[in-house]
């Protein structure tokens, strides 16, 4: 389904849903840094996931308007309390979505959107399952790591060294159970061949083993 409309705190978000025959879970994919719904990475880890049974939503956490406001300034990618608002509104509306209602629900955040899944998941620990980080800034999620009980992946290439060391930092604030997995080779963007397939593996994985299909009055 494509440009499905979201409402989000009084405005309008725009996303696509997909749902493979007979789905175990669903995971809301958080963008940062510029991103959204189109970007190609996000795009092929969700067709990945999809592969393994999950459905998967991808939307803009910002509005058009918005967006273009960010592509001039770059001021509204790294408001992490913005895009963390839109990430549990939009986790909000899926958990009472009709053809999502009672599956377990994870958060794929890339760059300073993982910091905004994060803080979602902190603030909805009842509704968030299981959180995968794919290249991504946890340490600007703050404070809010340490209410972070989910089973956390973080995924970072071995050449992104700086974002490296922020995850192993950030790793150990974690309230949950959190794991780092290292992509050899790889740089920030996992542009190196079979980088991005490591990272798909991995998350489809993790969201495998702790999403699972709990409909309301299924037995």
């Amino acid at each position: 389904m494509d440009d499905l409309r979201i409402p989000a705190g009084g405005r309008t978000l725009y996303g696509d849903v997909e749902i493979p025959e007979s789905a175990s879970g669903v995971v809301v994919f958080a963008h940062g840094s510029g991103s959204g719904r189109h970007s190609p990475r996000n795009r092929f880890v969700a067709r990945r996931l999809r592969d393994a049974g999950l459905a998967t939503v991808l939307a803009d956490l910002l509005t058009p308007e918005e967006e273009r406001a960010d592509a001039a300034t770059g001021a509204l990618r790294f408001d992490i309390g913005l895009l963390a608002d839109r990430v549990v509104e939009l986790t909000d509306w899926v958990a009472g979505y009709e053809p999502l209602t009672g599956l377990g629900l994870g958060l794929f955040g890339a760059s300073t959107g993982a910091a905004a899944a994060l803080v979602a998941a902190a603030r909805r620990p009842n509704v968030v399952r299981a959180v995968v980080s794919r290249g991504g800034r946890p340490d600007l999620a703050g404070e809010d790591l340490r209410a972070v009980r989910q089973p956390t992946l973080l995924i970072v290439g071995s050449r992104d060294e700086i974002v490296l060391e922020l995850n192993r930092v950030a790793m150990q604030r974690l309230a949950g159970e959190a794991r780092l997995e290292i992509v050899p080779g790889a740089t920030h963007l996992f542009e190196e061949p079979g980088a991005l397939e490591q990272v798909a593996g991995l998350a489809a994985d993790w969201f495998t083993r702790y999403l699972t299909y709990e409909r309301s009055g299924s037995t």
